[in-house]
């Protein structure tokens, strides 16, 4: 094992042999993604244990499931009761936090969870990193249950429950490792992106459009991120990249020997692997796969929206890099169930239908709107919005939001609280959005709490419409609300 850093920070490791801890604590456990390690390397065979401040269900559920055990609140006497030989670090986690100060003072060996998943798993196998700013999640879910139908064996960590396996993870035998690689900062003692742990083999990049304000200055600087990630794709590996941003293709093109796959929906950016033919309906997506101009396949997807055929043709051309036939790529399409939270559809109370999904960026509030009224054509689509991560909640996406609601025929917009994080002035103005997209013609209102939205909501509510409630976060438990007021 080593320790490049400062014995400041304790004995911080960047790798490890596997066989190093017999005994795994993970501070923050409650998170989605350290949840799901923690259930990981339990099912691998470790002795698992961790903290965080509250446990809440699903992942407290989760947790007990599994067996493992949540301390809370963060206290040194945790580790006491742990015992471990190693302890996993969450990236919500300070420097100040009195269980990391204690690891620190006690010198235990101690790691980030990138650095960790690196370690323990991925040195051993071919990882299939999934990055970019949309999509990472629905494509990396959609590439691990590709390879799993086609008895691959493989073994998975996404950012969302795949409805196909009911969880965020997947422990198999196979080669193949998939995992979604995020471009946020690692941990407090490691600033660098997540992403730079994850010793891509196979690396579909999705996009690069400026995110998370609050580590990143510009998109410059944001793309560095991806820069930095290219690089470290080996010169027999492949990067499957999106034509659709060309600042991605450059990236790639520049950045790395390895080989290079394009591809694109639309057939005039002439990218590697195309759509043809694509239909989009109440089923999903209809279209036909073309590779370096040879149809290959004729896939249903069922999924709606264009930016889904994207996501999926960018795992049709990854799986063809490592070995999958079109037959087996396109039955993985179509026994594909999708991932919670993203278009989920709740419930129908009395006709309504109600629509969980994480968008929070512009791009993706359109092209989700968009998909939903593909998939619900002719019904009155109200779209539901919390601007709840550190860049929705800014005034740089201001102009683009007010351009994102186009296909609603109403929207309710919820004011954020004030963060510690945005810098006064630098606030997204809600009520002016919603004044913008009112003069466009989608009658809009913008609420300071929940309840007034449900009100709203529950009081103008017809047989027939499609409620899209999009919030990367519980959005104060409005759907649940919702749905027992609707019923």
């Amino acid at each position: 094992m080593t320790s490049p850093a400062p014995d400041t920070d304790g004995l911080v490791l960047d790798t490890v042999d596997p066989t190093f801890a017999k005994r795994i604590h993970l501070v923050g456990v409650a998170g989605t993604g350290m949840g799901s390690f923690a259930g990981m390397l339990k099912a691998a065979g470790y002795e698992v244990t961790g903290s965080d401040e509250n446990v809440y269900p699903p992942m407290s559920d989760m947790l007990r499931t599994w067996g493992i055990q949540a301390l809370t609140p963060y206290a040194p006497s945790n580790l006491d009761v742990a015992k471990p030989d190693l302890v996993i670090i969450g990236n919500v986690i300070r420097r100040v936090n009195p269980e990391a100060t204690a690891v620190r003072e006690r010198r235990i060996p101690s790691m980030s969870f990138p650095a960790a998943l690196g370690s323990l798993f991925l040195k051993s196998r071919h990882s299939i990193v999934v990055a970019g700013t949309h999509g990472k999640t629905t494509t990396s879910s959609l590439m691990g249950h590709v390879l799993a139908d086609a008895k691959r064996d493989p073994t998975f960590l996404v950012g969302g429950v795949t409805r196909n396996y009911g969880g965020n993870y997947r422990l198999g035998k196979g080669p193949h490792f998939v995992v979604e690689g995020d471009e946020y900062d690692t941990a407090y003692f490691d600033k660098g992106p997540k992403f730079l742990h994850y010793q891509a083999k196979t690396l579909i990049l999705t996009s690069v459009e400026f995110d998370h304000a609050d580590i990143y200055r510009d998109l410059p600087h944001y793309e560095s991120a991806f820069e930095k990630l290219v690089a470290l794709v080996p010169n027999d590996g492949t990067i499957v990249v999106s034509a659709a941003w060309p600042n991605a293709v450059r990236i790639a093109r520049n950045g790395s020997k390895a080989k290079i796959v394009t591809y694109a929906v639309k057939p005039e950016l002439h990218a590697d692997v195309t759509a043809l033919e694509l239909t989009l309906g109440p089923e999903g997506a209809r279209f036909s796969v073309q590779v370096k101009g040879q149809k290959v396949a004729n896939v249903l997807l069922p999924m709606a929206g264009a930016h889904n055929v994207e996501n999926a043709l960018s795992v049709f051309a990854a799986g063809l890099a490592v070995g999958l036939s079109a037959e087996e790529l396109t039955h993985g399409f179509s026994t594909f169930e999708g991932v919670k939270r993203r278009q989920e559809v709740r419930a129908e109370p009395r006709g309504i239908t109600v629509i969980d999904d994480f968008a929070h960026h512009p791009t993706a509030v359109k092209e989700t709107i968009a998909a939903v009224a593909s998939r619900w054509p002719g019904r009155r689509l109200w779209a539901i919005f919390e601007p709840r991560s550190n860049t929705s909640r800014r005034n740089i996406h201001q102009d683009d939001y007010a351009a994102s609601f186009t296909g609603a025929a109403r929207a309710s917009i919820k004011i954020p609280e004030k963060h510690d994080k945005i810098p006064s002035g630098e606030e997204l103005d809600v009520p002016r959005l919603a004044r913008e997209l009112t003069a466009k013609g989608i009658p809009s209102v913008a609420e300071t709490t929940v309840a007034a939205l449900l009100d709203d909501v529950v009081r103008d509510a017809k047989s027939g419409d499609v409620l899209l409630v999009m919030s990367n976060g519980s959005f104060g438990g409005f759907i649940d609300s919702l749905l027992k007021r609707l019923a």
